[in-house]
């Protein structure tokens, strides 16, 4: 009886012994490299931030993670890549918020579906929209506020110009916005990237833009003037500049974010193991820093970020169906 017993109570160790390491044989990802797929082109904050990230994991994980650019069509070919990747963790979107968003409400032709092709990972990265004017074109250039740029564009209507980084971007998305809550009317120029719109408006072509934190040291050199941010509060960059939504217009809140989202059919372990990791990166002060340079760290976990995903898809979709704005 005892031998049986005891083999009884072994058995059940057992058991238990591999109950208790199936979680671990989940955390065991990764055991290879990662690559990290970016639809843009190197230096800007999308790929700043996948970098930055990157580096983090390789060391937290004891794997490389490689960062590849694939770009084009606002970063439609890096998600179509992801999306019919295997899921298993290995192949990660890092992604901004148009590419998730706004190409879907646009584009009539999607070689991936948002909302059924990708489970989202982690919000790493919120950041704010610059709006800046040339302080050597007058009169716009003159103005100090955002209410007297407002006051010249409502007395006379499309007569002022604002810079996007292309049609149907988040640049252009927000003057949409500020224009109907304004009631102003400045007429859009696009451009084929903020890099281009920048020079256009350091140039003297357009009026105004919404920059991006790019423009931080042209403004600190004052070749740029910045007239408020579009983050619900100010930016820490730019202490002394005011949100939008404290200058007359409450409630103006938009901002590119830059996440992590991997095929939608990634086990939920994995899915949680990455963001998990991701989410260390602000334990590392070194790290922090330099996350903060390119934006507000948001570390949203899947749950949270599909719900701002949601949130803002409802919100873009409301802005271009009052501006009227249309792809071919």
């Amino acid at each position: 009886m005892d031998m049986k017993r005891r083999a009884l109570a072994t058995g059940v160790a057992a058991l238990l012994t591999c109950a208790a390491t199936m979680p671990a044989m989940a955390q065991g990802y990764p055991s290879k490299p990662i690559r990290f797929v970016v639809g843009f082109s190197a230096g800007n904050s999308i790929d700043s931030v996948a970098r930055i990230i990157g580096q983090h994991l390789s060391t937290k994980l004891g794997q490389p993670v490689v960062v590849e650019n694939k770009t084009g069509a606002n970063g439609m070919l890096a998600a179509t890549e992801v999306a019919r990747s295997q899921p298993d963790g290995y192949t990660v979107l890092i992604s901004n918020s148009s590419t998730i968003t706004v190409n879907p409400l646009l584009y009539k032709k999607m070689s991936y579906d948002a909302k059924k092709d990708f489970a989202p990972v982690s919000l790493m990265v919120s950041v704010p929209f610059i709006l800046t004017v040339n302080p050597q074109k007058a009169p716009i250039g003159t103005v100090s506020t955002l209410q007297g740029m407002l006051d010249l564009a409502k007395a006379k209507s499309g007569a002022y110009s604002y810079g996007s980084a292309g049609m149907g971007n988040l640049t252009q998305l927000s003057f949409e916005l500020l224009n109907g809550m304004a009631g102003a009317s400045m007429t859009h120029v696009a451009y084929r990237g903020s890099a281009p719109a920048q020079v256009a408006l350091l140039g003297g072509e357009v009026d105004a833009a919404f920059d991006n934190p790019s423009a931080v040291p042209k403004i600190k050199a004052g070749q740029l003037r910045a007239l408020a941010v579009t983050s619900a509060q100010r930016w820490h960059e730019l202490p002394d500049v005011p949100a939008i939504a404290e200058s007359g217009y409450p409630g103006f809140d938009i901002s590119f974010w830059v996440g992590a989202l991997v095929p939608a059919q990634t086990p939920v372990s994995i899915v949680n193991a990455l963001s998990e990791a991701i989410a260390t990166a602000v334990q590392d002060p070194a790290v922090k820093a330099r996350l903060e340079q390119q934006g507000n760290i948001r570390m949203f976990g899947p749950k949270r970020f599909a719900e701002q995903i949601d949130k803002e898809t409802a919100q873009y979709a409301e802005i271009i169906r009052k501006a009227d704005i249309k792809l071919d």
